[in-house]
């Protein structure tokens, strides 16, 4: 089996770090999530439904649709909160860093095949989302303030790209019998039941010169409207 890989790249200010990725985040997984199955017998099911809710960021001119489910979203927000650079690392978060960083937050899709005992369960990848992540210093509130709308319409345009994707008829799992339904989706959570997935992340200590320009530059030709 292929698996499928989706890069995505954002600039931001370090105080938007956790918002940019759970919006990001909280988007595929709208989309790769269902409701609770609930079997009447083997091969026979219903899916409940899945709640949404709007959330409105805090340090970005942005708003996105999330899975309600308090469940999924403090394990969102735990994973991005452990996103931390050296040197930093482990007092302070990626979005507290003072100079400019990138890093990687990676979502990956997979299902189990299960192996003989005593050797443990395959995992098999068929989706990854990459999200690469540039943290420019800003000098002033004026530039943050220009930085909150340009990084607002940013992810605007990754978000429309991450549905154009979920929109292709390309692979997944097929629906698991009930004896096989832990091998496809994660039953742990009591509201929803996205596809089972792992976070990972991966952080570098300084940012590229062609990233920071670009979003310097974006800032400095606000400025000079």
């Amino acid at each position: 089996m292929n698996c499928r890989a989706e890069v995505l790249e954002v600039s931001v200010e370090g105080r938007q770090v956790e918002e940019a990725m759970l919006a990001v985040l909280h988007t595929v997984l709208l989309h790769r999530s269902t409701g609770k199955f609930h079997y009447k017998k083997e091969g026979t099911y219903s899916i409940g439904t899945v709640g949404t809710q709007d959330v409105d960021c805090d340090f970005i001119d942005f708003a996105y649709v999330r899975v309600s489910s308090e469940e999924l979203d403090r394990a969102l927000r735990k994973a991005v909160g452990e996103f931390k650079p050296p040197p930093c690392r482990p007092q302070d978060a990626l979005r507290s860093s003072g100079s400019d960083g990138m890093g990687q937050i990676s979502l990956e899709f997979y299902q189990k095949k299960k192996s003989r005992w005593p050797f443990s369960d395959e995992c098999i990848p068929w989706e990854l989302w990459t999200i690469k992540v540039n943290v420019v210093n800003l000098a002033n509130e004026q530039e943050r303030q220009i930085c909150r709308e340009k990084v607002g319409e940013k992810l605007c345009e990754k978000i429309i790209n991450i549905v154009e994707v979920m929109n292709r008829h390309e692979y997944l799992p097929k629906m698991p019998t009930q004896s096989e339904v832990d091998n496809v989706f994660d039953t742990s959570l009591k509201d929803v039941q996205p596809y089972l997935y792992k976070i990972s992340y991966q952080i570098t200590d300084t940012l590229g010169t062609s990233v920071t320009t670009t979003m310097r530059r974006l800032i400095k030709d606000t400025l000079a409207l």
